[in-house]
């Protein structure tokens, strides 16, 4: 039984948890949600091509110190991130229920690793609150928002900005190859 995911098969069900919900229009976000120690986060649906369990990475020299390794998925190498580096937060073992999510964007697919995966969200984007600076250990320039849900609080990703960071865009690949 394979544990991967993919934007098709993560199917996000009404709030009592039994039926599938119908695809939402207008000014709303799909949210894969994660953990990165006691924090909740969640990116973009959209940009999830997959989830798998961790695999063995391939160490690269000289590379920052959040790129932990490349990947090889069905002949497709790809750099993965480990967001707890990036973030500041303290390094722990890697468990049974550690993940590697899959994200596209900028035309860059890369492997962030996770501590946990939980559901898909549909939240409207309304419901976003600007980020204090004091709010999280993650640079507030990473966040798009932060979502009150629930008596717990949603760190949702600002994409553009982590990827442009990492310089992992199709443009930014091609600035450093000319």
């Amino acid at each position: 039984m394979s544990d991967q995911k993919t934007p098709e098969s993560i199917q996000p069900t009404d709030e009592a948890g039994g039926n599938p919900v119908e695809e939402f229009t207008g000014d709303r976000l799909q949210l894969v949600t994660f953990d990165l120690g006691e924090e909740s986060f969640a990116v973009d649906i959209h940009a999830v091509r997959e989830i798998n369990r961790l695999i063995e990475l391939t160490r690269v020299p000289n590379s920052p110190p959040e790129i932990v390794g490349v990947i090889n998925l069905r002949g497709k190498i790809f750099p993965v991130v480990d967001l707890r580096n990036k973030f500041g937060f303290p390094e722990t073992a890697h468990d049974e229920h550690t993940r590697i999510i899959v994200l596209e964007f900028g035309g860059r697919e890369t492997g962030f690793i996770v501590d946990r995966v939980h559901e898909v969200l549909r939240i409207d984007r309304g419901v976003l609150d600007p980020t204090p600076e004091v709010m999280s250990s993650v640079d507030a320039d990473f966040i798009e928002g932060i979502a009150k849900l629930e008596g717990r609080l949603l760190i949702v990703l600002d994409l553009e900005r982590l990827f442009g960071v990492l310089n992992l865009t199709e443009s930014d690949a091609a600035g450093e190859a000319a």
